[in-house]
């Protein structure tokens, strides 16, 4: 299993422009093409998730994740953002890169977690804060997965 297989080119946006944390995450949720309903019941459930705890995981990286039936397969999606968001991370620093998790409630290839993971370890390779910087298209991003071969 490649992270890179979960991803596709128009679930990315390396311009987020938004002001909030809730802005972005409807950013982020409206790259699945999913309807309005769903949009709202997934924003719904980030959100929750969110309550409960900050999924910004430090050094300038969230990973915002949950299980919704508006789903019928795993989906992930990719935001970068220039100026950094207040997420509440742990390390207290602003967000740049969230990886959006969404799965249903029962997946048969039960890949949740282990995408969860992978997005997990990259995330402390010590070069990827700033290659998530430098990267320059939707490609590039899928490029830098399959380059750290995770």
């Amino acid at each position: 299993m490649q992270l890179r297989d979960f991803f596709s080119v128009d679930a990315i946006d390396l311009d987020l422009n938004t002001e909030t944390k809730d802005e972005t995450l409807k950013i982020l949720v409206g790259l699945f093409h999913l309807d309005e309903k769903s949009e709202s019941i997934l924003f719904k459930m980030l959100k929750r998730r969110e309550n409960l705890g900050s999924t910004g995981i430090g050094r300038g990286i969230a990973i915002p994740h949950c299980r919704s039936l508006v789903v019928n397969r795993l989906r992930v999606a990719f935001g970068r953002h220039g100026a950094g968001l207040d997420f509440k991370a742990i390390d207290e620093k602003p967000v740049h890169y969230v990886f959006l998790i969404v799965a249903p409630p029962l997946e048969v290839s039960n890949q949740y977690l282990p995408v969860l993971g992978k997005i997990a370890q990259f995330s402390k390779e010590a070069d990827v804060p700033e290659r998530l910087a430098a990267v320059e298209s939707a490609e590039g991003f899928l490029q830098l997965l399959e380059e750290k071969g995770v």
